[in-house]
């Protein structure tokens, strides 16, 4: 019941800006100083972690984890900026219930989509020759240029779809990682073994997972927008 109470009342855009620049910045200014110190320093410490692991394993690994831990903890806190001063002293908590009982992961994930999508047809645009590797094979000409372009459309969508909760996007995005799946399992069978590979292969099913057990909240805001 006290969840409910929060999520009704206006949000504090103001101090969610203000953390989404300096971690704990937001809640410092709203009077919360112990919460604002503890988030200030899990800040320092993520991008610290990201630092040590860029010097260890190169860009690639540093991306991986700003895109999977800093980044959704950084959006995390900036949110908790924005909310209204909680019942308890479990600040973060109860952030985190609202944030699952609304569906804002799936978002996240939605926004995710839209930041690759770009990266893609950037990557597509700076490398004219550059060609997708399908079933072992990299198809020039025309299917070429397709098999390039489903990269960004796909996501595209999907990310839209997920930043609205439509439950067409969680349809869309199954059938588009059984695709993927079975791309890169014939691709590491022709192939053999590859970090890359073998990194992306697990990401998507550790991904597909995810999405698949959250599939309630496509239904719940469909079943919520025929109602309305």
């Amino acid at each position: 019941m006290k969840t409910e109470s929060v999520t009704t009342e206006p949000a504090y855009l103001g101090p969610a800006a203000l953390s989404a620049l300096v971690p704990g910045l937001g809640q410092a200014v709203r009077g919360q100083a112990g919460h604002a110190a503890r988030l200030f320093g899990v800040g320092l410490g993520l991008l610290a972690v990201s630092w040590w692991i860029y010097l260890i394993g190169g860009v690639g690994w540093s991306i991986f984890v700003l895109m999977l831990i800093v980044l959704p903890w950084w959006v995390l806190q900036s949110y908790d900026a924005s909310l209204p001063p909680p019942h308890s002293s479990e600040r973060l908590v109860q952030t985190l219930r609202i944030v699952w009982a609304r569906g804002h992961d799936i978002r996240y994930l939605g926004g995710l989509f839209f930041l690759t999508a770009f990266t893609d047809l950037y990557i597509i645009l700076a490398n004219p020759d550059y060609a997708l590797t399908l079933f072992c094979s990299k198809p020039g000409g025309i299917w070429g240029v397709l098999a390039k372009a489903q990269s960004p459309t796909f996501h595209t969508l999907i990310g839209l779809g997920f930043m609205r909760l439509r439950l067409w996007s969680l349809l869309l995005y199954m059938v588009y990682a059984a695709f993927g799946l079975i791309n890169a399992s014939v691709n590491y069978a022709c192939m053999g073994f590859g970090r890359v590979r073998t990194v992306f292969l697990i990401t998507l099913l550790l991904f597909t997972a995810y999405v698949w057990w959250r599939r309630h909240c496509f239904r719940a805001a469909s079943a919520k927008a025929l109602g309305a």
